[in-house]
């Protein structure tokens, strides 16, 4: 079994400058729909790389696999949405300021976990994993300091947005901080991989 190492901080913002040519698949974002799913499909491949311990640099785009990696993920991923929009809407329906604070929850504590567990095991069913919600409970701490530290990384690569090296900054390490914990903490626990 591998070992994972916990990613540090300026590990991650190095990260996508380690192969900066790819830094131009993000002008993909650029194409409505086409562009958006290979990006997503591309995400999830670099969500992958995390889980498995791999910062080399952003690996090499292949647009029509990420497309169609993309687009099944989206259709695979729609079912928990809408039901976080069907909770999300009674909640709110219910009381105004419940209804941001159950949103405000789940963002924080429950969709990134569950969303790296997707992307990891790809089935609709993973989306509904909660057991997985374990390893954010029993590791509570260290949980809350990952994904602060993703919303930090999210924060400096929006400031370099004005010089655009920001934009696939931000959309290559999107998740990499929870990847990384998925990748040690519950890969780690049941010895599986992909």
């Amino acid at each position: 079994m591998i070992i994972i190492e916990t990613i540090s901080f300026s590990e991650a913002f190095k990260y996508p400058f380690k192969t900066p040519g790819r830094l131009l698949y993000a002008l993909l974002v650029f194409v409505p729909v086409i562009g958006w799913l290979a990006l997503f499909g591309y995400g999830v491949r670099l969500v992958n790389e995390f889980i498995e311990g791999r910062y080399e640099g952003p690996i090499k785009l292949d647009f029509m696999e990420d497309l169609k990696l993309g687009f099944m993920l989206f259709l695979k991923a729609l079912p928990f949405y809408i039901a976080y929009v069907i909770i999300l809407s009674a909640a709110t329906y219910v009381n105004e300021t419940l209804g941001s604070l159950i949103s405000l929850l789940l963002g924080f504590f429950v969709i990134p976990m569950l969303a790296v567990n997707f992307m990891r095991k790809q089935t609709i069913e993973s989306f509904f994993e909660f057991n997985i919600l374990n390893v954010v409970k029993e590791n509570i701490g260290e949980y809350i300091i990952t994904v602060l530290k993703q919303y930090a990384l999210v924060i400096i690569f929006m400031v370099l947005s004005i010089v655009l090296v920001g934009i696939p900054g931000m959309l290559f390490t999107n998740s990499i901080f929870v990847a990384n914990m998925y990748g040690r903490l519950v890969e780690r626990r049941t010895g599986s991989s992909l």
